[in-house]
C-alpha cells in the first residue's frame, strides 16, 4: 500500500507541474508547433535521466525516492497522451513541416536528454 501511495502523490506533483509549465509555454508562443507538451516532455526526459543516474550509478536515493521521482514525478510529468493526440491534430489539418518537425525533434532531443540527464547523474 505504501507503494501506492508514493506513487500517488509523486504523479500528482508531476502532472501539477507538467499542466504550469505547459500553460505557460503555450502562452509565449502562437505557432502550430506544439511548444507547451515539447517543453514538458524534454524536461521530463531529463529529469528522468538525472534521477536514474542519481539513484543507480550513485546510489543516492532510496528505492521509495526512486519510485516517487521516476514512476510517479516524471511519469505524471511527461505526457505521451497528449504528444499522440497533437500529432494527430497536426495531420489532420494538414501541417506536414510542423508535424514531423515534432515528431523528429520530440525523438532526438528527448532520448538525448534522456542521455545527459543519466551522464550527469553519474558525474555528480
Amino acid at each position: 500500500m505504501k507503494t501506492l501511495f508514493i506513487v500517488f502523490f509523486g504523479g500528482g506533483l508531476g502532472s501539477l507541474v507538467r499542466y504550469s509549465l505547459s500553460q505557460w509555454i503555450s502562452t509565449l508562443h502562437r505557432q502550430s508547433f506544439p511548444w507547451g507538451t515539447f517543453t514538458v516532455n524534454v524536461a521530463a526526459c531529463f529529469t528522468l535521466g538525472l534521477i536514474v543516474g542519481l539513484a543507480d550509478y550513485k546510489q543516492m536515493m532510496s528505492p521509495s525516492a526512486r519510485l516517487f521521482w521516476t514512476v510517479g514525478f516524471c511519469g505524471g510529468f511527461s505526457t505521451f497522451s497528449t504528444f499522440s493526440n497533437e500529432i494527430l491534430l497536426l495531420l489532420q489539418a494538414g501541417m506536414n513541416l510542423s508535424l514531423l518537425s515534432y515528431i523528429i525533434a520530440s525523438l532526438v532531443i528527448c532520448v538525448s536528454t534522456t542521455y545527459a540527464g543519466i551522464l550527469l547523474g553519474q558525474a555528480l
